[in-house]
């Protein structure tokens, strides 16, 4: 009996992907574990194996073909002396759940949400999860402007739809909405007189417009600042690369920053938290996420028990994770989760910034240039010092401003007093 080969969903978080190559061609025969095509995520391109023996009868998608939804049908694979007509025929990939004509052909047939349509019988476009969320509360899309590709109604537009309807009075005046934004054609229009490149946005920068608009949306950001005296730190760090000159090992001072926020979060541990829709997680282990930026975006690779690590394993985890960030070839499980994300932009000479919270975290660490500045010490006397500037973006819903300011006051303690972090 001819198999549906289904687009894989390859994290937790996948909706749709990009059939980036065919490995296999109409005509091949395949056992369990050959690999079959490469699929573009929103964060790397990943190969897919088979899980069936047989021929590929029929390859339904082409590769190259973007906005492909998990579970559609990309190829049809058939058993020993069966042909091609079993095989349904190719069709473009809608931008809703697949569902085959006929239920028998396929043994797990995929219920599609409803075409939303306007009231002049126009398809309303939008992703498969933001119909679903919509339906389920009962919210009507034609009532809703998309802020995706070409107008598309994302998930972001949906929950901010249902924000606005639960806080809503109950009176039967309308309530405000907020102006959506002009969309591509808009905006393409207001500059058809200048010359410019269009730029399709991959992926990974849909991904991340979508999530940090959600995050700025949703999360009631605050910010607390401090500054940080390095010159102990630079003191220490340069003893331990002096004793590491035969080993090739040097450690930065970002490995610091790494083990400071662990030890901090073991001290604070109320601030080593991620917010779970309606509940908080109190995490036990120290899981620290490091933004690292590559081109087209970022990844934010996670050191899990960074509390219990030492400064030469952090250091050569953090080489590892950035090279292979860098190359696109991180697992999904070592880029997600962690409760707590560091953003460090001293080294492209920002002295301060606001970073935004990646969802679930509780709080993100904006790590600014140490600069020599002149400080007064506690005999009074001026002395130059290193001054490095932070900045810790908090969600309230998670963590209030005196638990912030407690976490920032450990973290600059292990900072300033380095030898504290080593015991």
């Amino acid at each position: 009996m001819a198999i549906n080969i289904l687009m894989p969903a390859l994290s937790p978080t996948m909706e749709e992907g990009t059939l980036a190559k065919w490995l296999v061609k109409e005509g091949d025969t395949v056992q369990s574990g050959d690999l079959l095509a490469e699929i573009e995520t929103d964060k790397a391109t990943m190969e897919f194996e088979a899980v069936d023996e047989g021929v590929i009868g029929k390859i339904l998608v082409t590769e190259g073909s973007e906005g492909v939804p998990v579970n559609a049908p990309i190829a049809v694979l058939l058993e020993e002396g069966e042909d091609t007509s079993t095989a349904i025929e190719p069709k473009t990939v809608p931008s809703v759940p697949y569902a085959p004509k006929n239920p028998e052909e396929d043994p797990k047939p995929i219920t599609p949400t409803p075409a939303a349509r306007q009231p002049d019988g126009a398809r309303i476009f939008a992703s498969p999860l933001a119909r679903r969320i919509a339906v389920q509360n009962n919210i009507d899309l034609a009532q809703i402007t998309g802020s995706g590709p070409n107008g598309r109604i994302v998930k972001a537009d949906v929950e901010k739809t249902e924000v606005r309807t639960a806080a809503a009075p109950e009176t039967p005046a309308p309530f405000a909405t907020i102006p959506a934004s002009p969309g591509a054609d808009a905006i393409k229009k207001i500059y058809e007189t200048r010359e410019y490149e269009e730029i399709t946005l991959d992926g990974m920068r849909k991904i991340i417009a979508s999530r940090l608009t959600e995050a700025k949306q949703t999360i009631p950001h605050f910010y607390l600042r401090r500054s940080i005296h390095l010159d102990n730190l630079l003191k220490t760090r340069a003893e331990i690369n002096k004793g590491l000159a035969n080993t090739g090992q040097k450690l930065s001072v970002n490995d610091f920053i790494i083990k400071a926020s662990a030890k901090a979060l073991q001290a604070v541990p109320a601030c080593n938290a991620v917010w779970a829709g309606d509940r908080i997680l109190q995490m036990k282990a120290s899981d620290v996420a490091v933004a690292v930026a590559i081109e087209g975006g970022l990844f934010t690779p996670v050191i899990e028990d960074a509390e219990n690590l030492q400064l030469t394993t952090i250091s050569a985890k953090m080489k590892d994770l950035a090279t292979r960030a860098r190359d696109r070839k991180l697992a999904p499980h070592e880029y997600q989760g962690g409760s707590f994300a560091i953003s460090n932009l001293g080294m492209f000479g920002i002295e301060n910034f606001d970073a935004v919270i990646n969802p679930p975290h509780g709080s993100i660490l904006a790590v600014g240039v140490g600069t020599k500045q002149p400080t007064v010490g506690e005999d009074g006397k001026i002395t130059i010092t290193t001054v490095m500037s932070v900045t810790l973006s908090v969600d309230h819903r998670v963590i209030d401003g005196a638990l912030g300011a407690q976490f920032l006051s450990a973290f600059a303690s292990f900072m300033e007093n380095p030898l504290s972090m080593l015991v």
